[in-house]
């Protein structure tokens, strides 16, 4: 989400537009296509942010999201839906939320209501029931109080929907301005359904039997965590401990300004939730005093992650995918036609880490199934420059990198990207300053934004490393790394003129144990 006061003029605006949009929609430009990534998700035209309404149903992964179907900057609000049956593969569906009476449908969630608790269901199919805000344009003009909270139901498992226009908001504005990004969950230990949202810079939790009647329950946040911007696109679960019985609550919580390379960033928090109270654990306490942050991710554009309901329970998986931008440049992008796309959607891991907890990410397993040839090289002494592979065999624009290093030293090893036009994307490990890096500044357009490659992105370590793994996925103009299995994570844009060409390595000595490429081919 974004402050609406300041871009409701250009989103009127481009009402008035919509021929010449429909037009783009329907005109696929040289530049489009050069940026138009290769396997993460993004709309067929026209712009795109957060991601909304998560759930699974009968093999169907859905994924809703903001939506201005009539130009590629933010305008009133849609839910935008696409589908997939391995999370990998999109099909874009037709919209399925328009505004209303009550204002434009801004970010929310979606569950299926297995014992239709809500009454929407008609004795055949379990309703899918969407809460989302609701953001009055007149209002937010008027400068009064304009976000609340509606609910709309699907009976055909979610391509079409019924607003609750009798009973809507069902969580109506409590006099703040900024209250909105609703996520529900069923709360099987206290038999209740639980709603989080963001009440500025703080969340505030809501029950409810029904879905429909919601009961204040309590706020979280306040001196706790980064606090740099608004809160936005909280997310409340549980997940087992890696390799115990334990289970722990998640809170993720989005925030923008005041990421933790700048712009958009995303936290989180481990503890318990008793029904009513979401609490610290005590353990966790200390990594977020004195305005600290746990990072979900360190890269400047994975924001408003949120992750899917009904997995079911027998996969023991908790997948989240995230927006592929940040509000510091989002909406002046290079691209024609369209703008902003998806991270590769996520698998979330919780473990036990030096007396306390840590939040592990990596790709879902599926991206595997697309490798269509590897390469594979071993025992690379880093020395000077070394080219690891080049266009001749490895299509840059699809392609999963592990590369295992060992017997690490003092030093810097940089991973450089380039191609012919001397456009160079570099990353990797400052094992002396002890963070992990991306810098951008000379990878292709920047000149639309000068907060868009003003400074280097970094992650810091808690320690040297003796050894790392890097997993890294390169599309057209992304890179996700995933560092250690996901213990550290920096997801970043670039918009070369040129795809690059050439992979090398510099650092102070050590080894690359082994690096593989799998090429990625996906089938338009």
């Amino acid at each position: 989400m974004i402050n609406i006061k300041k871009l409701l003029p250009l989103a009127l605006s481009c009402i008035f537009l919509q021929p010449a949009a429909l037009q783009a929609q329907q005109q696929q430009s040289a530049e489009e296509i050069q940026y138009r990534p290769n396997f993460h998700f993004t709309p067929k035209a026209n712009w795109m942010n957060d991601p909304n309404g998560l759930f699974y149903s009968e093999g169907i992964y859905h994924l809703y999201f903001q939506y201005w179907p009539y130009g590629n900057v933010w305008g009133p609000m849609h839910w935008g839906h696409a589908t997939s049956k391995d999370l990998i593969k999109w099909e874009e569906q037709p919209i399925a939320l328009y505004p209303d009476r009550f204002g434009y449908i801004f970010s929310g969630s979606a569950t299926v209501d297995l014992k239709n608790t809500s009454g929407f269901g008609d004795g055949k199919t379990a309703p899918v029931v969407a809460i989302f805000t609701y953001c009055d344009p007149s209002l937010e003009k008027a400068g009064k109080d304009a976000q609340s909270q509606g609910i709309a139901y699907s009976l055909d498992n979610g391509f079409t929907w019924s607003k609750y226009d009798e009973g809507n908001p069902v969580i109506k504005s409590p006099g703040i301005k900024d209250f909105r990004d609703p996520k529900v969950t069923w709360d099987s230990e206290h038999n209740q359904w639980v709603l989080v949202l963001a009440a500025q810079d703080k969340a505030q939790f809501y029950s409810s039997d029904n879905l429909k009647d919601w009961k204040y329950l309590s706020d979280f946040g306040v001196g706790i965590g980064a606090h740099g911007g608004v809160w936005e696109c909280p997310d409340l679960f549980q997940l087992k401990v890696e390799g115990s019985n334990e289970t722990k609550w998640v809170l993720l919580q989005s925030l923008n300004p005041g990421g933790a390379n700048g712009g958009s960033g995303t936290q989180y928090f481990i503890g318990n939730f008793d029904g009513k109270t979401f609490s610290l654990d005590k353990s966790f306490e200390d990594k977020i005093i004195n305005g600290k942050a746990a990072w979900l991710d360190y890269g400047r554009d994975n924001y408003a992650g949120v992750t899917w309901n009904n997995v079911p329970d027998s996969e023991g998986r908790k997948i989240m995918i995230g927006w592929m931008s940040n509000w510091d440049y989002a909406t002046v992008v290079p691209t024609q036609g369209w703008r902003s796309s998806m991270t590769v959607p996520r698998e979330l891991k919780l473990q036990k880490f030096n007396g306390s907890y840590r939040l592990l990410t990596a790709p879902v397993k599926a991206i595997e199934n697309y490798s269509s040839n590897t390469l594979v090289k071993e025992k690379i002494k880093v020395k000077d420059i070394v080219t690891l592979a080049t266009g001749e065999t490895i299509d840059f624009t699809a392609v999963d990198i592990q590369a295992e290093l060992r017997n690490l030293k003092s030093g810097i090893y940089s991973f450089v990207l380039s191609n012919a036009a001397g456009e160079k994307l570099t990353f990797g490990l400052d094992n002396k300053g002890q963070f992990l890096f991306i810098d951008r500044t000379v990878a292709g357009k920047k000149s639309f934004s000068e907060k868009f490659a003003n400074t280097v992105t970094k992650a810091v370590l808690d320690k040297v490393q003796k050894e790392g793994n890097f997993r890294v996925l390169l599309d057209k103009t992304s890179i996700e790394i995933f560092y250690n299995d996901g213990e550290t994570v920096l997801t970043e844009i670039f918009f070369t003129s040129k795809p690059f060409d050439k992979l090398t390595i510099t650092g102070p000595g050590g080894e690359i144990k082994k690096i593989k490429f799998n090429q990625l081919k996906f089938n338009k």
